[in-house]
């Protein structure tokens, strides 16, 4: 009986014990189950973003021809009207396009800001439309747009690179021939970085090997110290330096002593 009682313990254990084998086909099933199902996630959002970019594209080509070839020709080629565009990547487009400069108003010595002709959508379509083109800066992150930088090397690198057509409180200047520097009050962060990244009209181009990210982000920074702190001196004369100054003591200053001379001796006489 004892012998019969052992072998069926035997027995019972061999039926409940696992194959070798087991866990490893258990391993293999869970690892194909995972990778499948990822590669089909990840396929279908690349082919989402594919579809997404592609539908960008064509809704860019559309705007354009529709709103700039006459100027920059069907395959951004330029023409006697306007600059080749081939190469000018999103970030010249979107500064163009957002701040109302493109299309043009009028032909001129340059391109004036005016109220943006386009959507967000729009200029985000015809910003990936050229880019697609040809490679070019691309729009900036987020994270140099937030103003929260250096304020004191913002405004030592706007006084040595900008503050020469810009004056120094970002007032803007005359230049040569018609054009000029414009005021930077009120400038989006966003298009301040990009107008140093791609230089429109007479402005130099400021890569990142002449002023890193960072920097721009210092720039961004004092230029929007000067837009939230109230002058210090009272009334600014619009920021003009020395010259509106003294052109204003000259004139009101000395003309109030000449008319309180006048009225003086007329009284007396």
């Amino acid at each position: 009986m004892a012998t019969k009682a052992v072998r069926a313990s035997r027995s019972s254990r061999s039926a409940g014990r696992r194959h070798p084998l087991a866990t490893v086909a258990l391993l293999v099933v869970g690892l194909v189950g995972t990778g499948g199902a990822y590669a089909l996630f990840t396929s279908s959002a690349t082919a989402e973003t594919s579809v997404s970019a592609e539908a960008l594209v064509e809704e860019g080509g559309k705007l354009f021809a529709a709103n700039c070839a006459t100027c920059h020709g069907l395959n951004l080629e330029g023409s006697t009207q306007g600059p080749m565009l081939i190469g000018v990547g999103a970030a010249s487009t979107d500064f163009q396009v957002g701040t109302g400069r493109m299309p043009l108003a009028y032909s001129g010595p340059q391109g004036e800001k005016k109220p943006v002709q386009f959507t967000e959508e729009q200029i985000q379509a015809l910003s990936v439309f050229v880019a697609s083109k040809g490679p070019g800066p691309a729009i900036p992150a987020d994270m140099y747009l937030t103003g929260e930088g250096d304020v004191s090397n913002g405004a030592e690198l706007f006084r040595v690179n900008c503050a020469m057509c810009h004056n120094v409180a970002g007032a803007g200047g005359a230049l040569t021939e018609g054009k000029y520097a414009p005021g930077l009050s009120g400038v989006t962060p966003k298009h301040a970085y990009e107008a140093m990244l791609t230089g429109p009209q007479n402005m130099p181009v400021f890569n990142d090997a002449n002023l890193s990210p960072e920097e721009k982000a210092d720039i961004i920074t004092y230029l929007k110290y000067l837009d939230e702190t109230p002058s210090v001196g009272g009334f600014t004369l619009g920021s003009l330096g020395p010259v509106s100054e003294g052109l204003f003591i000259w004139i009101f200053g000395l003309g109030a002593l000449v008319a309180i001379t006048v009225w003086l001796t007329a009284k007396s006489n």
